[in-house]
């Protein structure tokens, strides 16, 4: 495994350090007028500077586009109108664009901690077909945020009522006895919420995704009003709530089909959806990537409305190190790819496949060449002989829909098995998926997950904090029944992480701290299995609860050498009181465990 990542960092150095370009030019945004801390809107001013160095830049050139430390502000007035399919958002369209890299090869965007604030609802920036793009130094924010932060003031639990005051930065009215979060050109009544502590800003325990009272309020005084039907007597007084809605029409950073892209000292302070979000792209490096508040004294609460980072049918290497992921409403990262489901057989080397998920489409699926295999969507069995597409196809009824189905001609025939008359089929694209390093990084106070990954390529998790996630930690996953996201881990190592009291709330994939669980309706059906080469190694887990591992369907479970401290942080409430939890798991060996300094033995 160490051979297999030395290579892997090896790769991604040569991949980012080589460029086509002889020369390098860099171009100060203060000489074109765009100047920091105006207060002015400067989106179609910058949209008509960076066409300009774009048209005069050939592809032997490079260029460094360089921002001054400050402030940079953007509104919707004069933006890009772009229609982008984004995996895993909201399918609305046409997207607002900030700031577009679009079909430009050997860039840098380059800031001093530069503040890059949003207004409205834009996508901030976009980086379309382009490669080896570099940016650095730049953090993203909007001045108005669509989750409303609100602090509990007084809770009356027997009459049910809750008295709550508005973050001073929260716009809001009340119509018809209901609480409306309102920005520029927009208002939302949210309808859910995430309480967090005050002073620590962990998650209140065993809370979850909890219902907001916002119908049936009345103002008493400016920013303080009573919920008068709101009852949770979790809610102490001084409780901070995350007010949202489940809306994500864009991220922050919207990576499509791009090749060789790296994010240096990069800040995500909020996004309506996701903090970054690639598809379809070759190679991306992260270092010091962040999804995360302003520092200690930042009186947010809260980041992204979604993941911090996910990549959908991404491949080559996917590197994040030295990351802060904080107060999002998901996970610190996802990476998968995307099942078709066949609907179809039309010849025995002929389908037409299907996306699923209605917020994921749109986008191409796959190239002449890629190899793929199929899966069983009920038992997760895979049909042993792998395919090569020979020819692919967007079904469509008019040219501007956007692509749900693909018309799909294989190279060799199908078995005659493979078959959606006889049994669910999803259709995996295997040379779409990456090789992965995440180290690190810290993932603390969030809603949901820390980490998941889906890609049978060499997987290293390694020198993380995970602390105070408020779902499992780590889940390795694989569902061809609802979201639709490839697929098995195949080649693991999660080795030297700190885990700090996760699993506080229960969510989806809840079953342990590292939770091994891709949905499979029919596990007793299942013939072989879905996941192997797991490793967890040296570990440590500090915990108030007894689920430490869970694993469902594995051929090759390592879980030696880690440490589990418990502590009483909280009061133990999982329904499962075993540290360690196998079903259908074969190949194990766990041994050289300690728990508060004893050998610990489960099996």
């Amino acid at each position: 495994m160490k051979n297999i990542i030395s290579l892997v960092l090896l790769t991604i150095s040569i991949n980012f350090s080589l460029t086509a370009q002889n020369s390098t030019k860099t171009y100060k945004l203060t000489d074109y007028g765009i100047k920091p801390n105006t207060g002015q809107n400067i989106t179609p001013l910058l949209t008509s500077v960076l066409e300009k160095i774009k048209s005069k830049t050939s592809a032997m050139e490079g260029v460094v586009i360089q921002f001054e430390k400050g402030r940079y502000d953007f509104y919707p007035e004069g933006a890009l109108k772009r229609t982008y399919y984004i995996s895993n958002h909201d399918q609305d369209n046409p997207k607002t664009v900030g700031i577009e890299i679009e079909h430009f090869n050997n860039v840098t965007l380059k800031g001093k901690g530069t503040d890059l604030m949003f207004h409205g609802r834009m996508l901030p920036l976009a980086l379309i077909e382009s490669s080896n793009v570099k940016i650095q130094g730049l953090n993203i924010d909007f001045e108005k945020p669509q989750i409303a932060q609100v602090k509990i003031i007084s809770n009356d639990t027997i009459g049910g009522s809750i008295v709550f005051e508005a973050a001073p930065w929260v716009k809001y009215k009340i119509k018809d006895s209901t609480f409306y979060n309102t920005g520029e050109g927009w208002e939302m009544q949210p309808t859910s919420g995430i309480a967090f502590e005050n002073a620590t800003k962990h998650i209140i325990f065993n809370s979850g995704d909890i219902r907001v009272g916002t119908k049936g309020v009345s103002e008493l005084s400016a920013g303080k009003i009573i919920a008068h039907h709101w009852k949770n007597k979790k809610l102490i007084p001084g409780t901070v709530i995350a007010m949202r809605s489940w809306h994500r029409p864009a991220p922050g950073i919207f990576v499509h089909k791009g090749k060789n892209i790296r994010f240096e000292n990069v800040k995500v302070h909020y996004a309506e959806g996701m903090g970054l979000l690639a598809q379809l792209t070759e190679n991306i490096y992260m270092d010091g990537f962040g999804v995360c508040l302003r520092g200690k004294n930042d009186p947010r609460y809260f980041t992204t409305q979604a993941d911090a980072t996910h990549f959908s049918g991404c491949k080559g290497e996917i590197v994040s190190k030295n990351g802060l992921y904080e107060g999002m409403m998901d996970d610190a990262i996802n990476i998968h790819g995307t099942y078709l489901k066949m609907i179809k057989k039309l010849d025995d080397r002929t389908v037409i496949g299907k996306y699923m998920h209605e917020q994921s489409y749109g986008f191409d699926w796959g190239n002449i060449q890629d190899t793929v295999q199929f899966i069983k969507s009920k038992t997760m069995d895979l049909w042993d002989a792998k395919n090569t597409i020979v020819s692919i196809t967007p079904i469509k009824s008019n040219s501007n829909d956007p692509i749900k189905e693909f018309r799909i001609e294989f190279a060799k025939a199908l078995n005659p098995e493979v078959d959606p008359s006889k049994t669910d089929i999803g259709i995996e694209n295997l040379s779409w998926t990456p090789s992965v390093i995440f180290t690190g990084n810290t993932i603390r106070n969030n809603r949901a997950r820390g980490a998941l990954f889906s890609t049978p390529k060499p997987t290293l998790v390694a020198n993380n904090l995970f602390d105070h996630t408020s779902g499992c930690a780590i889940l390795l996953c694989g569902d061809s029944n609802g979201w639709y996201e490839t697929g098995s881990c195949r080649d693991i190592t999660i080795r030297n992480n700190k885990f700090i009291n996760a699993l506080t709330s229960m969510y989806q994939f809840t079953s342990a701290v590292i939770s091994i669980y891709p949905e499979i309706p029919d596990l007793a059906g299942q013939k072989n299995y879905f996941h192997s080469g797991i490793r967890i190694l040296d570990n440590q887990f500090e915990t108030f609860d007894k689920p430490i591992l869970y694993a469902k369907s594995v051929d090759g479970l390592i879980f030696k050498g880690n440490q589990i401290k418990t502590n009483k942080e909280y009061p133990a409430f999982h329904n499962s009181t075993k540290r360690i939890l196998l079903e259908r798991v074969t190949g194990t060996d766990i041994s050289n465990n300690q728990i508060d300094g004893k050998a610990f033995q489960p099996m």
